[in-house]
């Protein structure tokens, strides 16, 4: 059995090698082409430019790292029974469940090493290379910072604050506006529940503004009030943020730090969707074994059928999955709820296949 073991892992080791510098070179491809432009524009020097693609490598096989586990184990299983070695383990009396346990401990394995990659390695990488595109290429440098559900930004006559839910629009939440004298006193502080941006205006709603007086401060109450000053929001350039630029525990600690309950969900569902992600190959190579050996026995042809099929079967779950993580992104749906589910249906509709050719 320990030979089993040992032929099945490495087999698998292979094939996931084979299929990930494969899908990787394809993806580098692609990208080298579209982007390389851009580098030689600005006068970026070739180096620099295959510094920038290196950096991407993890984050493509984060993207990439639930096909890949499935393909790998299908290739691995499919290969073992063209040869008609499946038959052979069948024939001498050991079941399914113990022939495809080395494929599944690889899964588990691979798996295990992608969400190591993606608390250690990725907030790294994936810093480093939106650093070289956004200031290095594109000359964005980044004026403002996201803290808690908040963008904070310092402009040439003050400093803005706000929640800002959809970056497509100039609507703001909780919106603050401050100027400072040269001796770091607070001139004015103006704060409102909305404020949206037009024809070069702020516009105020529910607010109130604080101006420095000898005496101290005084307070004005206004439901409307127009805002000039010298920038516009079309110059808040703050990096998004994303999910994966944040390791795995600081995704957990941010749950902690926001105190609205959208921003709380929000927040749950960026974890949990990560965590689900990384396990998704996992019950997607449940569900691609038994289709491999369902196809081989009502077609006769098992790689040829069975490929095309798992990967069909992946990019379902991976439109569900998409689709699931928006919803709770939006508070429609729980976040452990659309972390889970998918999960628990393509490993449960896996175990019952496996359970009837082994029965």
């Amino acid at each position: 059995m320990k030979l089993l073991y040992r032929y099945l892992l490495g087999q698998f080791v292979r094939n996931f090698l084979t299929v990930a510098i494969g899908f990787v070179a394809i993806y580098l491809l692609i990208d080298f082409f579209d982007k390389i432009d851009h580098f030689t524009r600005v006068g970026k020097s070739f180096r620099e430019a295959l510094t920038f693609f290196f950096l991407n490598v993890p984050f493509i096989l984060d993207q990439l790292g639930p096909v890949l586990i499935l393909l790998a184990g299908i290739i691995t299983f499919g290969i073992l029974n063209h040869n008609h070695e499946l038959l052979a383990l069948k024939a001498s009396g050991i079941p399914l469940r113990v022939i495809i346990g080395p494929i599944l401990l690889a899964g588990v394995c691979t798996t295990g090493l992608s969400l190591a990659m993606a608390q250690w390695i990725l907030p790294i990488t994936i810093s480093a290379s939106d650093k070289i595109w956004n200031e290095d290429v594109q000359g964005k440098v980044p004026l403002g910072a996201h803290r808690n559900g908040r963008y904070y930004y310092k402009g040439a006559e003050g400093f803005y604050s706000f929640q800002w839910q959809d970056p497509g629009k100039y609507i703001f939440r909780n919106y603050s506006y401050s100027t400072w004298d040269a001796e770091f006193h607070m001139s004015t502080m103006i704060t409102c529940d909305r404020a949206e941006y037009s024809k070069g205006t702020w516009h105020l709603y529910s607010g109130q503004m604080q101006t420095r007086k000898s005496n101290g401060y005084e307070i004005q109450l206004f439901e409307e009030q127009q805002l000039n000053t010298p920038e516009s929001p079309d110059v808040f350039f703050i990096p998004q943020y994303k999910p994966e630029q944040m390791s795995l525990s600081e995704l957990y600690r941010e749950m902690g730090k926001t105190d609205t309950e959208t921003e709380i969900l929000k927040t749950k569902a960026d974890f949990f969707g990560r965590i689900s992600y990384i396990l998704l190959g996992l019950p997607l190579l449940l569900l691609g074994l038994p289709i491999l050996v369902l196809s081989y026995q009502k077609w006769g042809r098992d790689l040829s059928i069975a490929i095309p099929a798992s990967c069909g079967i992946a990019f379902i779950a991976w439109g569900i999955w998409g689709a699931l993580q928006s919803l709770a992104r939006e508070a429609y749906v729980y976040p452990l709820f659309s972390a889970t589910i998918v999960h628990c249906i393509f490993a449960s509709v896996g175990l019952f296949l496996l359970y009837k050719q082994d029965a």
